[in-house]
C-alpha cells in the first residue's frame, strides 16, 4: 500500500518505521526543519517531504493521487482535520486516520470531516481507568466498528504462562485473533497456530471489546 503520514514527530516516525518494515510504500510530510533532521535518522530521507501537509500541492508531491491511506498525526487538531478533509473530499483517499490532540475536539473527528478513524488518546486512558488495568498489560491501539471491536497490544512478561506455548495452545477469548508478534530483536511475524510465544514479545490482537479480561488472562 501507498501510505502518506502527515506529521514527522515521534508518533509519525514510529508509524513510518513500522509500516516500512512491512514493505509498504510510505511518504512522511513534516514542516519543521529540526523535526525533519531527526526524522532522517529513522526514515529513508527519500521518503521525507518537507512542507505543509495541509497544502494540496505538497500532498500531490507525496503521491496522494495514488494513496491508499493518509495518516494525520501532527500536534495540531486543526491541521489534522484539514488534511483529513482534503484527503477524503478532494483526493478521494480510501482510508483516513487522524490523531485527536485535544479531547474536547474529538466530536469533530468524524466521517463528515473526512475522518474514518479518529485516535483519541484521552479515551484510551479513560478506558484503562474504567477497567482497572495497568496500561503496560493491555493497551488499546484502535477501536473498530463503533467500539465493538478493538486492536490491542500487550507485552509478554517473563513470568507469563504463555511463554513457550504455541498460539494454538493458548486459551484465547472468543472473537479474538492474534494478528502480529514483534520479537525483542525487532522481527515482526504474522503468526500461525504453531508460532511459539517468547518472553518479551509484543503481541497485537484483534478482540471483541468484552474480551479484554480474557486476553489478559491468556498471557498472565
Amino acid at each position: 500500500m501507498h501510505i502518506i503520514i502527515v506529521g514527522g514527530g515521534k508518533t509519525g516516525s514510529y508509524i513510518a518505521r513500522l509500516l516500512a518494515r512491512e514493505n509498504h510504500s510510505i511518504k512522511v510530510i513534516e514542516q519543521k526543519k529540526t523535526a525533519v533532521a531527526k526524522l532522517a535518522n529513522d526514515v529513508d530521507p527519500a521518503d521525507i517531504i518537507r512542507g505543509n501537509g495541509s497544502d494540496p500541492a505538497v500532498l500531490e508531491q507525496a503521491g496522494i493521487l495514488h494513496a491508499d491511506v493518509v495518516v494525520a498525526v501532527t500536534g495540531e487538531d486543526e491541521v489534522n482535520l484539514v488534511v483529513s478533509m482534503l484527503a477524503k473530499m478532494e483526493f478521494n483517499v480510501g482510508r483516513v486516520v487522524a490523531r485527536v490532540n485535544n479531547p474536547s475536539n474529538s466530536w469533530m473527528f468524524n466521517e463528515g470531516m473526512g475522518v474514518d478513524v479518529g485516535i483519541n488518546q484521552a479515551d484510551t486512558l479513560a478506558h484503562y481507568v474504567e477497567e482497572g488495568l495497568n496500561p503496560k498489560e493491555v493497551s488499546t491501539l484502535l477501536k473498530l466498528a463503533r467500539g465493538d471491536n478493538e486492536i490491542v497490544q500487550l507485552e509478554v512478561r517473563p513470568d507469563s504462562h504463555a511463554v513457550g506455548l504455541a498460539i494454538k495452545e493458548l486459551d484465547l477469548p472468543d472473537k479474538s485473533v492474534l494478528i502480529a508478534v514483534e520479537r525483542p530483536d525487532g522481527e515482526v511475524l504474522i503468526p500461525s497456530g504453531g508460532t511459539v510465544i517468547r518472553e518479551g514479545d509484543e503481541v497485537i490482537a484483534l478482540i471483541h471489546s468484552d474480551g479484554r479480561a480474557g486476553i489478559r488472562r491468556a498471557f498472565a
